[in-house]
């Protein structure tokens, strides 16, 4: 496949996930290293058939959680809400993941989906007062 249809694969990916601000670090830092993993990553492997995105983001947060990632994971959770995995799919995901990858897995994703949580929501309030503060009260 094309360079440029892998990006425009991967982009899409992306934007079904809402992240297409993701991962900037890295085309900031090696523009090829962003170009693997748009193109490669989210262009070829998560467009693959027979899998789902849905299916793909829960593998994904599976092998994050198991591993105890300390990065990359947040994001996960971000998507995986954005494409309509409910909190409890995610909580019944971490423990029966925990379960099998051990109790200091299970607690790490418990702290990190719950900074997701409280972030977004934190953003969510913020984004409410300055949609309050800009319109005229009578």
């Amino acid at each position: 496949m094309e360079h440029n249809e892998r990006m425009k694969r991967g982009f899409e990916v992306l934007k079904k996930m809402g992240r297409l601000e993701t991962m900037l670090n890295q085309k900031e830092l090696y523009p090829d290293l962003y170009d693997f993993s748009v193109g490669y990553l989210f262009g070829e492997i998560w467009t693959r058939p027979h899998l789902t995105l849905r299916e793909r983001e829960l593998i994904t947060l599976a092998a994050n959680i198991a591993t105890a990632r300390p990065t990359g994971t947040h994001s996960h959770y971000r998507s995986a809400k954005h494409i309509g995995i409910t909190k409890e799919e995610i909580m019944e995901l971490i423990i029966h993941v925990g379960m099998y990858a051990g109790w200091p897995a299970l607690s790490l994703a418990v702290t990190q989906y719950t900074q997701v949580l409280e972030e977004d929501a934190a953003k969510e309030k913020s984004k409410k007062n300055t949609t309050r503060v800009g319109r005229k009260t009578k």
